[in-house]
């Protein structure tokens, strides 16, 4: 086998349908669009959600619920996570950019560290925010918890 003798499967290939050419094609007269009707119509395209009148679904199903668009999403890390972290790469401050090269975060996302587990490492860690608790456990293990100036203000944009 080589390049010149190379040809699709068996089969795999399809003549393609010449409509409109005649009664001698067996796709003239109607060109296969049947008898009268929007559908048989030149221009007519069939609306994204119809569902041949029958009332859609979007406008059968009720509406309910609230997308608050000012919320603030953050990515959750609990203590026990650093700690992990810290006994892999030993490194002296925990921030995003280390949290993103070690798979734990994507890219834009915001981080809040929790209290579950136990932080024994003495680590700097720069995160968006911090529960009370992971506060407070970071800094009796001789840590320090730093929130970046713009968010400490409240401002989340």
């Amino acid at each position: 086998m080589n390049l010149s003798n190379l040809k699709p499967a068996k089969g795999s290939v399809r003549e393609r349908k010449r409509v409109g050419r005649g009664q001698g094609s067996g796709m003239g007269g109607t060109s296969t669009r049947g008898h009268k009707g929007a559908q048989s119509r030149s221009g007519y395209s069939r609306k994204v959600h119809f569902e041949g009148g029958q009332m859609p679904l979007q406008r059968r199903v009720p509406k309910f619920g609230f997308k608050n668009p000012t919320r603030v999403e953050y990515k959750p890390i609990n203590l026990d996570t650093l700690q992990a972290l810290f006994d892999k790469t030993n490194v002296a401050v925990i921030d995003v950019a280390v949290l993103q090269q070690n798979g734990l975060l994507g890219k834009g996302d915001l981080v809040k560290v929790l209290n579950r587990g136990e932080l024994t490492a003495a680590v700097e860690v720069h995160a968006h925010a911090f529960s009370a608790s992971a506060k407070e456990a970071i800094e009796k293990s001789g840590g320090k918890a730093i929130v970046p100036a713009k968010f400490e203000e409240g401002e989340k944009n």
